[in-house]
Parts: structure tokens; C-alpha cells; sequence
């Protein structure tokens, strides 16, 4: 059984990663009914949060359906962070994360995220903060360093493990590599491998498969693995790899009639949770995901993005069950 401080999240957990754009509520909704054991909030701007910016408050909405659940801050001010947590910690979620991994220049440039791991002193005064603010479990995400010359992430989970983090989570990239080429999981099993570490250490970078997932499980020891790009469009990879790794058989794909139904599923809580207009809109970037690989969906794709009208998209997604069904379902 894995577990983050008293939360229990079964024998191999999986984590849907805090990506900002995406991970909102309505995109957790759809992939914890996919089987996600373990999700977090879009990451939350400490200087916002201080200043009481609508945005960044509104990223602390969470439900019950989708306990547990952690709110992830990032920030570049100690004293700030450790205000954040605070206020984090009033909402009552299950645990608290720390983002030391974004890697996008508005954020490292700003010396939050993936910065902190050229200043690893200061990364670790910065949780010691945050961990001292609340009562919640602390967690960490993270990369293997800054660039290939400074992949230092064996040292910064023995240190980070010291001042009471209660679980680390690893993309296996620099902040240099952003998100280009393989994730390299090599150091994250040393760290496993490492008598010293007795916290749970998550996977991720570039598990798309249940295949994938199963190899890495065994080579590299994680106690689970966090997925990001690979569910957006498709929340059903959750049930899969679990299912995979239990039977060691693949789950039918879902059928077009299900990836409509996920679809509408995302869009009305989009819509109750943002408003009309900015549900509708933010819902375009998701359409071209939830239905790829249909041959010739450009067209319904052009629609979908096109109106602003909630019944006409309702319309279009029923051609699309119409047209594909016969041959995919």
C-alpha cells in the first residue's frame, strides 16, 4: 500500500499531473471517473494567491468526488510561499505540492519552478516553509536538474526528504530539455534504489501506453506513475494501464459513442464552472484530443470551434456518434 502521510492511494498508484490549461476541475472530473487515484489542481500562483487574484483563488475549487486531491503552488519568495500554504491549507484539500519542475520561461525565468534547482539551498528553505505552514502532507514535483550538467536530483530528494516532504514526484528531463526528446528514468530508479529514501517516488515523463507503464514499473521501482499529455483527450488510459498490469490484457478502446459522452461531460462542468462563454471557448482546444485517429474529423472540428452556440455543439458531437459509430463502436 502506498501512501502519502495517512492517505492510502492502493498498491501502484496513478497520478494525473498539475497542468496548467488543463488540469481544471471539469478535466479532473473525466479522468477520475478514468480511474486517476491521485490528482492536483492546475498550478497555483503564490504572489496571485497573496494578491487575491480571481485566477489564481479560483484554481483553489475543489470537490469531494475528487479526494484525494492536492493544490500545487509555485512561487519564488519564501515568506510568500509560506503565506500561500496557508491560505492553500483553508480550503481543505488532501495535500499540499510544490511545482520546482515547470520549465516555461514566464515562470523559471521568474525564479519559481524548475529554477529552484539552480539554487538548491534556497529550494530547500522554500519547502521547509511551506511544510511548517500546514499540517497537510507536503509533496514535491520536480525534474533531474537544470541542464545535463547538473542533474542533481538524488541529492535534492535526500535533502528535501529531510525537512518532511512525504512524497517526490520526478520528470525524467532538465529544464534545458523542456519537453523535447525521451524522458530518461535512469536516475529516478537510483533514487529508488537509494537505502536512504523511504518516501514514495513517482514516475513521469512520456508514459502513453499501458506497455510503457508496465516496463517502467519493473525496471525502474517507482511506488507509482504520474501521467500528463497522454490523458488529455483520452482519460481512459488510467483503466487501462491498471487493467494491463492486472491481466496483462488490453481493455477495448472506447467506443466513439463513449469519447462523445466524456466529451459533453467535460464541456457542461466547463460551462457550469466558468460561464457560458468561457466554457464553450476553452473547450476548443480539447476536441481535436478527444477524437483522434477518426478519419476526416476536420470538418466537425472546424464547427466545434467555430459557434458559440452550446446547442449546436451538442448537434454536432451527435453527427459525430452518427457517422463513426458504425464503424468504431
Amino acid at each position: 500500500m502506498v501512501k502519502i502521510g495517512n492517505i492510502e492511494l492502493g498498491e501502484f498508484p496513478l497520478l494525473l499531473a498539475p497542468m496548467e490549461d488543463v488540469s481544471d476541475p471539469p478535466f479532473r472530473a473525466v479522468c477520475k471517473e478514468g480511474g486517476a487515484d491521485l490528482m492536483y489542481t492546475e498550478f497555483v500562483s503564490s504572489e496571485g494567491l497573496i494578491r487575491d487574484a480571481a485566477k489564481s483563488v479560483q484554481k483553489l475549487d475543489i470537490f469531494e468526488y475528487e479526494r484525494p486531491i492536492g493544490i500545487q503552488l509555485f512561487g519564488s519568495d519564501i515568506e510568500t510561499m509560506g503565506e500561500c500554504a496557508r491560505i492553500a491549507t483553508k480550503v481543505n484539500p488532501d495535500l499540499i505540492d510544490i511545482n520546482y519542475g515547470c520549465p516555461v520561461k514566464q515562470v523559471a525565468c521568474r525564479g519559481a519552478g524548475a529554477a529552484l534547482l539552480q539554487d538548491i539551498p534556497k529550494m530547500v528553505k522554500m519547502t521547509e516553509a511551506v511544510v511548517k505552514a500546514t499540517h497537510l502532507p507536503v509533496t514535491v514535483k520536480t525534474r533531474l536538474g537544470w541542464d545535463e550538467s547538473t542533474k542533481n536530483i538524488q541529492e535534492v530528494a535526500e535533502r528535501l526528504q529531510d525537512i518532511g516532504i512525504k512524497a517526490l514526484t520526478v520528470h525524467g528531463r532538465t529544464r534545458v530539455q523542456m519537453y523535447k526528446g525521451d524522458a530518461d528514468w535512469t536516475l529516478i530508479g537510483r533514487i529508488k534504489e537509494n537505502s536512504r529514501i523511504n518516501i514514495p517516488i513517482f514516475g513521469n515523463g512520456d508514459i502513453d501506453s499501458p506497455e510503457k507503464a508496465l516496463d517502467y514499473r519493473n525496471r525502474f521501482g517507482v511506488d507509482g506513475i504520474m501521467i500528463g499529455r497522454a490523458s488529455i483527450g483520452y482519460p481512459w488510459i488510467f483503466n487501462e494501464i491498471k487493467h494491463f498490469m492486472r491481466t496483462g490484457e488490453h481493455l477495448a478502446p472506447p467506443t466513439t459513442a463513449e469519447r462523445v459522452r466524456a466529451c459533453r461531460k467535460h464541456l457542461d462542468f466547463s460551462i457550469r464552472w466558468k460561464g457560458d462563454r468561457t466554457g464553450i471557448v476553452e473547450m476548443r482546444r480539447h476536441y481535436a484530443s478527444y477524437f483522434k485517429g477518426l478519419d476526416n474529423f476536420k470538418p466537425f472540428r472546424m464547427r466545434l470551434v467555430e459557434t458559440m452556440s452550446y446547442q449546436e455543439i451538442n448537434d454536432i458531437l451527435e453527427e459525430v456518434t452518427e457517422t463513426y459509430v458504425p464503424e468504431l463502436a
